[in-house]
This record gives C-alpha cells, sequence and structure tokens, in this order.
C-alpha cells in the first residue's frame, strides 16, 4: 500500500484542473460585481500602503544625519503613522466586505450541492454512502470558503510585489537583480509544495467524509445495536476509522510542516547575500545606507508572497480539493434518462411492460424480455421469493431505475417522455420500511400536499375505523412521530403512511409491504385503508400479508424475474403450483381456516 492509498475515492468522483476549478468558482461570484469591484479598489490601495511604509522607513533613516533635514523627516514620521493608519482602514473593509460575499457564495454552493443530493437517483445512493455525500454538502463546502479568502490575501501581497520591485529596481538594479535572482527558487519550491498539498488535502477530505459517515451510520443504527449489545463493536469501528483519519491528517501535517522550515531557510539565505552585497555596495559609495537599509527590509516583503504561496497553498489546495468535491457530487449524472419532459397530468393508470430488461450490474439481468400488462384501476399482486425481481418492477414504474432494453409505457406513452416530477407527482407510493418525518401524524399525512387543510386531514385520518386508532395517540393528530417515526409503531408509521397516499388521490399506487407482525386490529386498520385506495388507483402490491394478497385483482407470481403463474387467489390453489407452495409455506398460516383449525387442536390437547 503506498503512502497515500488508504483512502479510495467516491464512484462519482472528478478531477478539475485548478483553472477550471478557479473558473467555476468564480461564476459564484459573478452576481457580486459591485462588491467585487470595491473589493479590488481596497486590494490595490492596501498593496500600495504597503509598499510605501519599508519606502518610507528607508527614507527617514537616510535623513537621520541630515540635521537640514529634520523637519522633513517629522513630516515623513507623521506619513508613515498615517499610511499605518490607512492600512489597517482598508484591511478591515476588504476583510468586511469579503466576509458577507463569501458566505453569501458558500450558502449558494450548499444549495446547489443539496440540491444535486435529493435529485440523484436510487442507483446512486445503491453505490453510494449518505454520511459520505453529507461531509461534501457541509465540511467541504466551509472549506472552499478560505480559497478566495486566501486568494485575496495572495493577491494584495502580489500586487505589492510588483510595486516594490519597481521601486527597487529604481534605486539599484543589481540588488534588485540579485533578490529576483532568487525568485525562481522560491516559485520551486512553492510549487513543489502545491503538488504534495493537493495530494494531502484530497485524502484529508475523504478520511472526514468517512468518519462523518460511520458516525451517521452508527447513530442512526444505534437501536439495533444496543438489541444486540453491539455498542463496544460499533466504537471500535468509529475507533478504526477515526484513527485512519488520525494517520492521513497526521501524514498530512508531517508534509505541511516541512513548507515553512524549508522557506525560511532559503530566506536566511537571501538575506545573508543582500546584507553582503548590499553592504559592500554602500562601503564603496554606490549606494546611500537608506537604500541599502530598504532592501534589507524589502527582503521579507519580497519574499513573503512566496512564502505565504507555498505557506498557505496546503489551505488554498485544501479549499481546491474541497470545491472539486463538492462540483463533482454537483455534476453527477443520473442513470435514469429522460427523452421528454411532457407533463403527467390525469393519468389512467395503464402500465405496459414490452421486453423489458434490466440489469443492476452489466452481464446480470434481473428482468430480461418482460411483458406485463396492467390494466387501468387493475390491482395486481406480485408474490415470490427474495430476488424474485418484485420490488424491482415496483421501483421501474417508479421510474428509480433506468432499464437497458424494451419499453415501458404508462397509458400507452413511453415513460422516459413525461417530466419525472410530474410523473412522480402521480404515484402513492408507501415502501418496506415506512419512513415519517420529525414532526407531527398531521404534518406527515399531508406531506405531499402541503395545502391540504386541516378538515381535509381529519376526515382522511377518520375515515378509518372512525379514528379510533388515535384515541391510542396521546395528542391525537398533533402527536410528534419523532425520529423516522420512532415513537409509533411499525403498524402505525405504515397507516400514516398509506393515510398520506390516501389525501393524495394518486393515479397508480405501489405498496412494498412491510414484513413485520402487526397485531390484528391494527391489520384490519391497514387494510380499511388500503381497499379505499385501491378503489380509485391502480395498484402494484408487493404482498407479504394473505389480506392484502386476497384483496388484489390478479396476482402474479415470480421466480428469477419471469411470470410463472399469473391468475385469482382461488385459481392459482387449484392449479397446485409455485404460488400453491408460497402459500403454504408463508400465507396459510395467516389465514382465518388456519388459525381456527389450531384453536380446535389447542382445546382438545
Amino acid at each position: 500500500m503506498g503512502f497515500f492509498d488508504s483512502l479510495n475515492q467516491d464512484t462519482y468522483d472528478r478531477q478539475y484542473t485548478d483553472g477550471y476549478l478557479l473558473q467555476r468558482i468564480a461564476s459564484y461570484f459573478s452576481k457580486y460585481r459591485r462588491e467585487l469591484i470595491a473589493i479590488g479598489v481596497t486590494l490595490v490601495f492596501f498593496a500600495v500602503t504597503g509598499a510605501m511604509i519599508p519606502v518610507l522607513i528607508s527614507t527617514a533613516v537616510g535623513m537621520v544625519d541630515d540635521q537640514s533635514a529634520q523637519s522633513t523627516l517629522v513630516i515623513i514620521i507623521v506619513a508613515l503613522a498615517a499610511t499605518s493608519i490607512i492600512d489597517y482602514g482598508f484591511g478591515w473593509y476588504r476583510r468586511r466586505i469579503i466576509a458577507r460575499v463569501v458566505g453569501e457564495s458558500v450558502s449558494q454552493m450548499r444549495k446547489d450541492a443539496f440540491a444535486a443530493a435529493i435529485n440523484r437517483d436510487m442507483a446512486f445512493y445503491d453505490e453510494n454512502k449518505s454520511g459520505k455525500v453529507v461531509s461534501r454538502i457541509t465540511s467541504d463546502t466551509q472549506d472552499f470558503a478560505n480559497v478566495i479568502v486566501i486568494f485575496s490575501d495572495i493577491f494584495v501581497q502580489f500586487f505589492e510585489l510588483i510595486l516594490l520591485t519597481i521601486i527597487l529596481i529604481s534605486r539599484s538594479v543589481q540588488l534588485s537583480l540579485l533578490l529576483i535572482l532568487w525568485m525562481p527558487v522560491f516559485v520551486a519550491l512553492a510549487l513543489f509544495f502545491r503538488w504534495l498539498a493537493r495530494i494531502v488535502g484530497r485524502q484529508g477530505a475523504r478520511a472526514m467524509a468517512a468518519v462523518n459517515d460511520n458516525i451517521q451510520e452508527s447513530v442512526a443504527g444505534i437501536s439495533v445495536a444496543k438489541n444486540f449489545r453491539r455498542e463496544t463493536m460499533i466504537y471500535e469501528e468509529f475507533t478504526e476509522v477515526n484513527l485512519l483519519s488520525y494517520k492521513v491528517n497526521l501524514r498530512r501535517g508531517f508534509v505541511l510542516a516541512l513548507v515553512f522550515p524549508a522557506l525560511n531557510a532559503l530566506l536566511g539565505f537571501t538575506f545573508a547575500s543582500v546584507v553582503y552585497f548590499g553592504g559592500q555596495a554602500a562601503i564603496a559609495g554606490a549606494i546611500e545606507a537608506g537604500i541599502w537599509y530598504l532592501f534589507i527590509q524589502s527582503v521579507d516583503r519580497f519574499s513573503f508572497p512566496l512564502i505565504n504561496l507555498a505557506g498557505f497553498w496546503s489551505q488554498f489546495q485544501q479549499g481546491l480539493s474541497a470545491a472539486e468535491r463538492v462540483f463533482a457530487l454537483i455534476d453527477a449524472e443520473n442513470t435514469v434518462r429522460q427523452v421528454d419532459s411532457r407533463p403527467a397530468s390525469m393519468l389512467k393508470g395503464r402500465i405496459t411492460f414490452e421486453r423489458l430488461t434490466l440489469e443492476y450490474k452489466p452481464g446480470h439481468p434481473v428482468l430480461k424480455a418482460f411483458d406485463l400488462d396492467i390494466r387501468p384501476g387493475e390491482s395486481l399482486a406480485i408474490v415470490g421469493h427474495t430476488g424474485s425481481g418484485k420490488s424491482t418492477i415496483a421501483k421501474l414504474i417508479a421510474r428509480f431505475y433506468e432499464y437497458q432494453g424494451g419499453r415501458l409505457l404508462i397509458d400507452g406513452q413511453d415513460i422516459r417522455s413525461f417530466e419525472i416530477g410530474s410523473y412522480r407527482g402521480q404515484l402513492g407510493i408507501v415502501s418496506q420500511q415506512p419512513f415519517l418525518f420529525s414532526g407531527t401524524i398531521a404534518d406527515n399525512i399531508r406531506y405531499n400536499r402541503p395545502e391540504a387543510t386541516d378538515a381535509e386531514v381529519e376526515a382522511v385520518a377518520y375515515s378509518i375505523g372512525g379514528g379510533g386508532w388515535l384515541e391510542t395517540l396521546p395528542d391525537g393528530l398533533q402527536t410528534d412521530v419523532g425520529e423516522r417515526g420512532a415513537r409509533l409503531s411499525m403498524g402505525q408509521r405504515q397507516l400514516v403512511c398509506l393515510l398520506r397516499v390516501l389525501l393524495q388521490h394518486p393515479a397508480i399506487f405501489i405498496l412494498d409491504e412491510a414484513t413485520a407482525s402487526i397485531d390484528p386490529f391494527t391489520e384490519a386498520q391497514i387494510q380499511e385503508a388500503l381497499d379505499q385506495i385501491l378503489a380509485h388507483s391502480t395498484a402494484i402490491l408487493i404482498a407479504h400479508r394473505l389480506s392484502t394478497i386476497r384483496s388484489a385483482d390478479r396476482i402474479l407470481v415470480l421466480r428469477e424475474g419471469e411470470i410463472i403463474e399469473s391468475g385469482s387467489h382461488e385459481s392459482l390453489m387449484q392449479q397446485g403450483g409455485h404460488y400453491a407452495d408460497l402459500y403454504n409455506t408463508y400465507f396459510r398460516h395467516q389465514s382465518l381456516d388456519y388459525v381456527e383449525n389450531a384453536r380446535q387442536q389447542l382445546g382438545t390437547a
């Protein structure tokens, strides 16, 4: 393993040139032209005042022994004090404007990154951990802010360097050339550290993303960890990834710690050469003592921009690496591709698969030349063993994944031709793990219709069992569900998700039914809500409960992505095929006949 090979890049990572990154960053500041002009003016004045200070000091030094110039010396001292005050004023004003402009630009970049994250398709999150995505939106956007501040500092210093160079050449060409000869050495060293800092900056960001991802996953699954008493294990996993981050950043610190010692050593040689050759020139009378002092004083200001370029380059490159990671998230391409953007309004709900082929991984088809026609208003229950393709069909209809061959038609129109947001607005989906957002039950019911009135929400909630299910909750519809709905039972969560769909009145309903055990009372309420939805929607039911299967108009039996049986419950049972085996294995114990027979057997025992 190489020195920096501890962390791998994400699948969607890209590498951009510095020029492109700076151009992309500049686009976020284009609307702040007035502020940027003000910043530019202050930068110029700040550089001018900075260059004037050593000139005034050296002039004053040259007048110390001249009694006739004492009044002029006082004026120079006053001018020096005024220049220092002006220098401070311009610096404060510049920082104030930069802080506001950078803050607003970072906020916009964070919005763009978050918008990109929520617009990525499901295939993206199958391959990339959400914690690392969060790190790009939060940590990396903040690191990017440092780029602009550092860039403005370096710009001031280089402009000051140009002015000072002109002044120095006018005083002594020989000593100016001596200083200029040292510049390629400083630049070469700066470029070396630039290359090294970019590598460690990128690795440091990846290490922090790995830590954030581990923390998020551990906190999200803390209940499972406690159930199995695995707190020690997740702590050890965190310790391992945290140690990796520590090692990466230790290496990064080791590299960056070389910057200033190397540059200061080089600066020492520069000082020595100016002191020696300048002293020889002053002794020979070629230059005045004040000019010699000006060159000695200017060594710092002459080399400081180059030292800063290398010393701050670590932060500059870290900021560019952070921007690179954010732009990679923004530029990541979805696998789901639309060919048109027509609005999907008032769908009837006919769904047709024509010779459709889907591969999650190349060469491993989940569906192959798959045909299926679902009539408008029909409810279709899909059963089969795990991996048979049940959820895949639902995810294709929801347009979560891209298929590689064939066609998927909605009301006779290619699903790829609909504007995806408009199309999904016609769908009602309840996933296998019903998810609730923090807030009240009422908030979650109206999630897809925020404009729904309290009366509409109450009407939907009380349409199920007369609202009896709300009596078990402390505050009825205003009960806080907690994080991810943790304060509700699984059955209550699923019921709230169904009510959310019921309020929506979707054209197509998809239910990936939860496998958790639900008491008969809650199951009856869920079935009541389900019946109301099925009465007005085309429904695809990934069924795990017998009551759901029997409520469907048609049952589809899948095996390895192929339809092997289709029909009603009674007809399929009479065939005695795969469905009958599934029923006897998974569903028979849920039937009333089975329960009654078991009860009678217990009574006679």
